[in-house]
Formats: structure tokens, sequence, C-alpha cells
């Protein structure tokens, strides 16, 4: 998708894999890539004056929020892009950029989850019936394209609804910095741009633009 990307290929395209062998995450990690759960990807062209392109997080999550809940699911979100059922992670998403395109990779544990992440994950397949991988891709494509529609004419909608979707304010978090660093508070909400807020021990706010999230 980014060599696409490079190539000029419009908006809107989908690519899906039934399986992957170089599945990667955030910071380079590997995905386990068995069939039967969904890998897929699409791209957005970045135009003047929308907003922050990183905002695309957002709306991805959204998107596949209402997409997993459509297939019997009801995810807590967590920042920026998670999807969390009982605590356990569902899905990763990640964010990629090429000149005025970015693209967007989804990974949704439909028929199997890892075990061995040090983390808890899930899937649909531990809570009912897997969804088949085609038909959740389009109906995650019709939700994406909605959302997208909105986050054009402004963030706050799409805000919004990460909002109440999120585990609640107050709940605890660390944010593992790309320096190493780490920082324990609780959730406060999300700036007006859609960075993340924690209220530290002191009473002061912490706002994060980037960085690992995990529940305490």
């Amino acid at each position: 998708m980014l060599a696409l990307a490079r190539s000029g290929t419009a908006e809107g395209l989908w690519l899906r894999a039934e399986r992957q062998t170089g599945g990667k995450g955030r910071q380079g990690r590997a995905w386990a890539s068995p069939e039967g759960n969904l890998y897929i990807s699409t791209l957005v062209r970045v135009r003047p004056g929308e907003p922050s392109p990183a905002t695309l997080a957002l709306v991805a999550a959204v998107a596949l929020d209402d997409t997993a809940r459509v297939f019997g699911l009801e995810p807590l979100l967590k920042w920026p892009n998670d999807l969390l059922v009982d605590g356990a992670k569902l899905s990763g998403i990640l964010l990629e950029r090429a000149d005025d395109a970015v693209v967007i990779g989804f990974g949704v544990n439909l028929a199997h989850h890892p075990d061995d992440l040090g983390r808890a994950a899930t899937s649909f397949a531990a809570h009912g019936a897997a969804p088949d991988p085609s038909v959740f891709a389009e109906t995650l494509a019709e939700a994406f394209a909605r959302w997208l529609s909105r986050w054009r004419d402004g963030i706050a909608p799409v805000r919004d609804r990460w909002l109440a979707r999120a585990h609640p304010k107050g709940t605890a978090l660390t944010a593992r910095l790309a320096d190493g660093s780490a920082i324990d508070g609780l959730f406060d909400g999300l700036d007006p741009q859609g960075a993340l807020i924690l209220r530290l021990a002191d009473g002061s706010a912490r706002v994060i633009h980037a960085g690992d999230v995990f529940l305490l």
C-alpha cells in the first residue's frame, strides 16, 4: 500500500491479505498473522485545511468500533486506537505516511489471538463466532468512509464518539514515551486535537501526543 500510495493510487483503495508472513505493529513489532483474521489497509489523501493527519488514528478507531458492534462485541477504546474487550486487546491499527497519503492498516483478531504477548489479547472467536473476514472488511470500509467524511468537516464529531466509547475518566494509565520514560496518571479525556490528557498525582495535567499507553 505504501508503494501504491507513492505511485499515485487514488484514495479509497482497500488491500486485504488472507495471511501475512511479515506483519508488523507499532515500532516494527511482529504481528502474528494466521489465516482467519483480518489484515487490511487503506489510504487517505491528505488535503490542505483538514485536521491533523495524526487524528486519522481516531477515525480508524471509531470506524472499527462501529464495525465490531455490528458483529456483536462492545469494546472499549484505549488511546489512540486500541479496541479492548474485558481489558484484552482485540485489534491493532497502524498509520504510516507516504508523501500526501496516510496508509492505515488494520489487524483484527477474528478467529485467532496470540497468547504470548505478555499482555492479554482476545478475538471474536473467544466471545462466540468469528465473522467472515471479507464480510467484516466490507462493513469496516463503509464505516470508515462515513467517519472520514465527518472528520473532513472537523475533528469534533470523531473526538466526541471516541470519548463516548472509551474507558471512563479516572482510569489509571501509564504512557511509555519514545525516550524510554514512563508517565503514570489518570485518564482525563482528550484535548481539542485528540491528544491524550493524563491527570498526574500532583493534580497537574500532562498532554501526550505520542506513546504506548497501557491500563494499570
